[in-house]
């Protein structure tokens, strides 16, 4: 184990602990979506395998313990030509922010030689989604892909949805790809190992996604910095009195993407659900799955509260940031980025991704069928012995974890504190 985290040689996870700074209190413990964290030995211990870089646990530590591992503005150096990809959730960190050029321009000014905007990229992909939605043969509802918690969350927890996932690439990527085209085709002179793609990111989970691929699919990223730490950058280099060249191409479709709903908006029908916030998106999905939602054809889900405006590795209050956006919004163009129609005949192999990343689902117990069952009868039987108040002073989330990683040989019943001083 390093730095307090269970490693993996499959998945690189892009959110830490610090076992220096862990008190071993339990309020992670509680709020983990997947039940990822245990206390023990006075600190928490997160596993990997059901982890899936929310950042939840991270936003609630009071010692800062948790922390995402991102990568440095340096590290762009190796680079001849750097390309920045800001996320539209960028601008809604700025006060009195009336004009998106300010943001761009100073991007140019701390070191790289271009930008592209993301919500350009996310004004194609939504317009490829109306294209997609109008495919013979897809599982309704369709469940936006644009949020890798989400994506890895259902293949953990809900694999029986994975075939209602879009398979569209996430307008990052997309950015990423075009980006790199436009560079090569502006200066043919460079190769390929010359341009370096960097993602300003809200969230720790999109540079798991870089580092890990999606599947067959190798990110076109290169390296996935921090939006708080960008920020502090351009806000001493950023001025009003500067005059800025126009260089945004996109309009209130793509900037809306950084705030909840603003993507399922974008298909420009009301045949949509959209939900933020973790809990949120798993009575959602748990909804789904029981087949307890209304007849909608697209469902928005975003990790964080508020959408992506509300990601740890922001600066701003994500309601404020909603607010700032709301206002920079009411001056644009619809989108900048409408279809010609003989790109609406299909959608380009660049927009897609041919399967889901695998993994082993967190409720299978067992490989094998009897020895399931098995297990599942030991885990609720052992539930019924056990207080089923789910303090956490055991080191699990609830009882009903506790009974199964007793069955899992990772614990012992004496770990339940109640049980354990009665028995005194």
């Amino acid at each position: 184990m390093a730095g307090g985290i269970m490693t993996s040689s499959v998945y690189e996870h892009s959110v830490r602990l610090d076992v220096t700074r862990c008190t071993g209190c339990t309020n992670c413990l509680r709020r983990c979506p997947t039940e990822a964290i245990r206390i023990s030995d006075g600190h928490a211990v997160i596993n990997d395998n059901r982890c899936i870089d929310c950042g939840e646990c991270i936003r609630i530590c009071d010692n800062n313990a948790k922390k995402a591992v991102v990568g440095k503005l340096e590290s762009m150096m190796r680079f001849r030509y750097k390309i920045a990809l800001p996320a539209p959730s960028l601008y809604g960190q700025f006060d009195n922010l009336d004009d998106v050029d300010y943001v761009l321009d100073g991007l140019l000014k701390i070191g790289f030689d271009d930008v592209f905007e993301v919500s350009k990229a996310a004004e194609l992909v939504s317009a490829y989604t109306r294209k997609y939605l109008k495919t013979e043969g897809i599982k309704l509802p369709v469940i936006s892909s644009a949020c890798p918690v989400v994506v890895r969350l259902i293949a953990l927890r809900f694999p029986s949805l994975n075939d209602n996932v879009m398979h569209m690439l996430p307008p990052m990527e997309v950015a990423a790809t075009l980006a790199r085209q436009r560079a090569k085709e502006k200066h043919p002179e460079l190769s390929d190992s010359d341009i370096g793609v960097c993602f300003i990111s809200p969230c720790p989970a999109k540079a798991s996604y870089v580092k890990n691929g999606f599947a067959s699919y190798t990110s076109k990223v290169d390296e996935v910095v921090s939006m708080s730490d960008v920020y502090f950058y351009l806000i001493s280099t950023m001025s009003r009195e500067d005059e800025v060249v126009s260089m945004t191409e996109s309009g209130m479709v793509g900037i809306g993407w950084a705030t909840s709903g603003g993507e399922a908006t974008a298909l420009f029908n009301d045949q949509y659900l959209a939900a933020d916030g973790i809990e949120n998106v798993i009575n959602v999905l748990e909804q789904i799955e029981n087949g307890n939602i209304p007849p909608v054809k697209f469902i928005e889900l975003d990790a964080c509260t508020a959408g992506c405006v509300g990601g740890v590795l922001t600066v701003q209050n994500p309601y404020i940031a909603k607010t700032r956006l709301q206002s920079l919004r009411r001056y644009l163009p619809v989108s900048k980025n409408f279809l010609s129609e003989e790109e609406r005949e299909y959608i380009p192999e660049l927009y897609l991704f041919n399967e889901l990343p695998t993994y082993k689902p967190i409720t299978q117990l067992s490989q094998n069928m009897a020895e399931s069952m098995r297990m599942m009868a030991d885990i609720q039987r052992l539930r019924n012995t056990l207080p089923g108040i789910d303090c956490g002073a055991c080191g699990a989330p609830s009882c009903r974890a506790l009974a199964e990683d007793i069955v899992k040989g990772r614990a012992s019943i004496k770990d339940c504190k109640i049980l354990d001083g009665q028995g005194d």
